[in-house]
């Protein structure tokens, strides 16, 4: 565990759990980057508050490789709580983070001491889960959505357009349209690959048909030397990649007239959702099959209502302009 020639952040417990994580429970890389790193800052905040390195000692010269299950058998419930409020009013965390920050202790001790059992009591029993404040998703209205699709042009045009036109119409995830391979297209239909491996089917509209056959009839081949076998592919005939495409997306978002702090490429996933809640009626139950959600819960965040259509419900009740006169 002690082995010199390794970073000072690295910690074979850490290690250990994520390849748990990731070949047993299937969960994602992000997400397993993510509790890395929550786990990398929660060992450097015990090791100072149990008094196991200098006070002055800083986060990137802390040596957590000396963490051992020892240690971690101490902690009690005030000792997380001390972590998730030092993550607030000193790293600012968001409440979001903070909750994915107390996912991540859970699963170390759920993994110390249900599948490694080498931890008796595990302090995270009593965990209470950060509220997060909901908020409404930011999306492209109708007519920004089309200025968007409008705005695309150049010497990948057929590739960028098919990309975009994915993202709005069928609202999947940026790593899902990276990641998506030619015999993923099943007739009209794609074969996605989500979170935690979990697969779905979603039907293809003309738009996105149209789009996807126009790129597919200039995109290279194995005739012309490429084996890949990745749908999009970058200018060098390898599979784009996720930073490429969010460069791409915020390119065009610019080119449109449209803010680029608030549009992202999570954000025309959020589009398609309310598109197909508010203009096709689609019913929550069937948006959570599309996007891939496996609590109804997270799809809920779509089926909120806008200002204009609370104000027009008003109008609507017939005794909106009915007054009594005396």
């Amino acid at each position: 565990m002690n082995d010199n020639n390794q970073p000072l952040n690295n910690n074979q417990i850490i290690d250990e759990l994520c390849d748990y994580l990731q070949t047993i429970k299937g969960y994602s890389e992000n997400t397993i980057r993510s509790y890395q790193n929550d786990l990398i800052q929660f060992f450097r905040f015990l090791l100072k508050r149990f008094k196991k390195v200098p006070e002055n000692t800083n986060g990137a010269e802390m040596d957590i490789r000396s963490m051992n299950t020892s240690l971690l058998s101490e902690v009690r419930l005030p000792d997380i709580y001390a972590f998730l409020s030092y993550a607030s009013s000193h790293q600012h965390n968001t409440d979001s983070t903070r909750k994915r920050k107390t996912s991540a202790i859970r699963a170390l001790y759920h993994y110390l001491t249900v599948i490694d059992k080498t931890i008796t009591i595990d302090p995270t029993q009593n965990l209470e889960v950060p509220k997060v404040k909901r908020r409404d998703p930011i999306y492209l209205t109708l007519d920004e959505a089309l200025s968007l699709l409008n705005s695309i042009s150049g010497p990948n045009y057929e590739r960028d357009l098919a990309i975009v036109t994915l993202f709005l119409n069928c609202g999947m995830r940026l790593s899902e349209l990276t990641g998506l391979k030619i015999n993923d297209i099943q007739d009209e239909t794609l074969h996605i690959v989500g979170k935690g491996n979990k697969e779905r089917n979603v039907q293809l509209n003309d738009a996105c048909v149209e789009a996807l056959n126009n790129y597919l009839q200039i995109r290279p081949t194995e005739e012309d030397g490429v084996k890949d076998q990745h749908i999009f592919l970058s200018n060098r005939k390898k599979s784009i990649s996720n930073r490429m495409v969010e460069t791409m997306v915020q390119k065009y978002v610019i080119k449109a007239g449209l803010d680029p702090c608030k549009i992202t490429v999570h954000k025309l996933r959020h589009t398609a959702a309310t598109l197909m809640h508010k203009y096709g009626k689609v019913d929550i139950r069937t948006l959570q099959k599309v996007l891939g959600h496996e609590n109804i819960s997270t799809t809920e965040i779509y089926t909120h209502i806008e200002d204009d259509d609370v104000r027009d419900a008003l109008y609507k009740n017939p005794l909106a302009h009915y007054s009594i006169k005396k």
